[in-house]
């Protein structure tokens, strides 16, 4: 059984899109990447993204990480706080910390192709 299986399969994953939107969206930190964004077609993709790193069935045609993310300027600590907000949300809807710990790890894999900004020196 895959990780989508034991997660719940589309049902599961559409209420974590979700939930992790809802997140996403209300940390101000966040919020203005999100600005003026299609939302319904970000969380279709989304749904799809997240049901392929789940183990399920691989229905994702959007682009690929890097172009759908250039020119955004996502910073590492934006990067960080989405996936933050994403484990939370795995973990609320019933995935265990070493499931979640998988889908994570994976994640941060993708950050090269993602992340344009590292964070600044502290002062």
């Amino acid at each position: 059984m895959s990780l989508f299986d034991d997660f719940g399969g589309t049902p599961a994953v559409t209420a974590a899109v979700e939930v992790f939107y809802g997140r996403v969206a209300d940390d101000p930190e966040l919020a203005p990447w999100f600005a003026g964004i299609d939302l319904v077609r970000l969380k279709a993709h989304q749904r799809a993204f997240l049901t392929a790193a789940l183990g399920g069935p691989d229905l994702f045609t959007g682009r690929s990480m890097p172009a759908a993310h250039a020119g955004l300027g996502i910073t590492i600590d934006a990067f960080d706080r989405v996936l933050e907000h994403l484990a939370y949300t795995l973990f609320d809807l019933g995935l265990s910390y070493q499931q979640v710990a998988m889908v994570i790890d994976d994640l941060r894999g993708q950050s090269a192709g993602i992340v344009e900004i590292e964070s600044a020196p502290a002062s």
